[in-house]
C-alpha cells in the first residue's frame, strides 16, 4: 500500500495538475472541430477495391476544396471516410436563407396591406425589391435560370427559392462523388452534410448544455454542504478535468464532434461524484482530515482505474473495428479520467483539506483550546 501523500506539505500537489492545465491551456486554442461543430460534409465509403488517397486528396484541393481522407483497415472491411468542410458558395446559401425567410413574411404583410392601403405600396416595392436581390442570388448559386420577379406569387417564390438552395448543396455533393468516383471503388456510402447555420446552432446548445450543467451542479453541491469553498471546489475540479480532456483531445488530434462532446459531460458527472465523495469524507466525518482524505483517495482511485480499465477495452476495441464513435467516446474519456485524478487528488484535496485545517484551528481557537506547541 503506498503511503499517505497528504502527509507534510501537501500543497506541493498542486504543482503536477497546475502544470497540466496550463499545459491543455496552450493546445486549446488548436483544437480541431469535427462537421458537426464547424459544418461541411462527410462521407463514408465501404470500399469493394483501392481508393487513391493522395489523389483523391489533391484533386479535391484543386477544386478549391478543403478536403481529408482517412482510411480504416477493418478486420472484416474496409472503410474510407472523405470529409470536406464548407464551401463559399454553401456559406453565402446559408446567409441567403437566413435573410430571405424572414423578409418574405415581411413582404406578404405588406402586400396584404398595399392592396387596401395604396400609401403603403412603395414600402411594398422596395422590400420586393430586396426579396428578389436575394432569390436571384441563390438561383445564381443553383444554376437557376429563373428570375424572382417574375414570380407574383410569393408561395412559388418561396418554393423556387428553396428547391434552387436545395441545389447549391446538390452541385457541392456531385462535385465530391465524381471525384471520389475517379478515384475509389466502393459497394456503398453515406453523406452527412451540416450547414454553417446548423453548426453554429450546435456549438451554442453545447455552450448553454456546459454552462448550464456547471452552474446547477455548483448549486446542488451548496446545497448540500451549505458552504462557499466546498461549493467552488468542485467547480474548479469539473473545470479542470474538462480543460485536461481537452487539451488530450488536441494532442492526439481527436476533433471536437458529437460524440467526444458527450464524453466531456460525461467526465462533469464523474467529476462531482469523485469530488461529492472526498469532500463528504473531509468535512463530515471525523478523525484526521488528513486520514479521511487518503482513505476517500483510495476509495476515489478504485473507481477511477475501474473506469479507466472500461474506457480502455472500449478504445481496443475502437483500434480494431475504426469505429469512429467508439474511438472518440474513449480517448476522451481516458483523457479525462486521467485528469481527473490529477484534479481531483492534487487540486480539489489540497483546497477542501486545507480549508478543513484552517476550519478546525479556528475552533480550537474560539474554544480556548489552542494548539499545543511543545515546550
Amino acid at each position: 500500500m503506498f503511503p499517505n501523500i497528504y502527509k507534510g506539505d501537501y500543497r506541493l500537489l498542486l504543482i503536477p495538475p497546475l502544470l497540466l492545465i496550463a499545459i491543455s491551456l496552450l493546445l486549446v486554442p488548436t483544437m480541431k472541430f469535427g462537421v458537426d461543430f464547424r459544418g461541411g460534409t462527410l462521407i463514408t465509403l465501404q470500399l469493394s477495391g483501392d481508393i487513391d488517397k493522395a489523389a483523391l486528396e489533391q484533386e479535391l484541393t484543386s477544386m478549391g476544396l478543403d478536403a481529408q481522407v482517412n482510411v480504416f483497415e477493418g478486420t472484416v472491411s474496409r472503410t474510407a471516410e472523405i470529409e470536406v468542410s464548407q464551401t463559399d458558395a454553401l456559406i453565402e446559401a446559408d446567409k441567403l436563407k437566413e435573410q430571405f425567410n424572414p423578409l418574405l413574411e415581411k413582404v406578404a404583410v405588406l402586400e396584404a396591406q398595399s392592396n387596401a392601403d395604396p400609401t403603403k405600396l412603395k414600402d411594398y416595392n422596395t422590400q420586393r425589391d430586396q426579396l428578389n436581390s436575394l432569390a436571384d442570388r441563390m438561383f445564381e448559386l443553383g444554376g437557376v435560370t429563373s428570375k424572382a420577379e417574375s414570380f407574383t406569387n410569393l408561395n412559388q417564390l418561396r418554393t423556387s427559392f428553396s428547391d434552387a438552395y436545395l441545389k447549391v448543396y446538390e452541385i457541392h455533393t456531385s462535385k465530391i462523388m465524381d471525384a471520389i468516383n475517379r478515384r475509389a471503388h466502393y459497394s456503398s456510402y453515406s453523406i452527412v452534410t451540416v450547414s454553417p447555420a446548423l453548426s453554429m446552432r450546435f456549438l451554442e446548445q453545447a455552450g448553454n448544455v456546459v454552462l448550464y450543467s456547471a452552474i446547477l451542479s455548483v448549486i446542488l453541491v451548496f446545497i448540500f454542504f451549505r458552504l462557499p469553498v466546498p461549493s467552488a471546489a468542485v467547480l474548479i475540479g469539473a473545470a479542470s478535468d474538462i480543460i485536461i480532456a481537452m487539451g488530450g483531445m488536441c494532442l492526439f488530434g481527436i476533433p471536437l464532434t458529437l460524440p467526444s462532446f458527450a464524453a466531456l459531460l460525461m467526465l462533469i458527472g464523474f467529476s462531482l461524484d469523485t469530488d461529492i465523495l472526498l469532500t463528504t469524507r473531509i468535512l463530515k466525518r471525523r478523525g484526521e482530515p488528513r486520514e479521511n482524505a487518503f482513505d476517500a483517495m483510495k476509495t476515489g482511485m478504485t473507481m477511477s482505474f475501474s473506469a479507466i480499465v472500461a474506457f480502455s477495452v472500449l478504445f481496443i476495441i475502437a483500434m480494431l473495428t475504426h469505429i469512429t464513435t467508439y474511438y472518440e467516446i474513449s480517448a476522451v474519456a481516458l483523457a479525462g479520467l486521467v485528469g481527473d485524478i490529477f484534479a481531483t487528488w492534487g487540486i480539489n484535496a489540497v483546497i477542501i483539506l486545507y480549508y478543513k485545517e484552517r476550519l478546525d484551528h479556528k475552533e480550537k481557537i474560539e474554544h480556548g483550546r489552542p494548539e499545543h506547541t511543545g515546550g
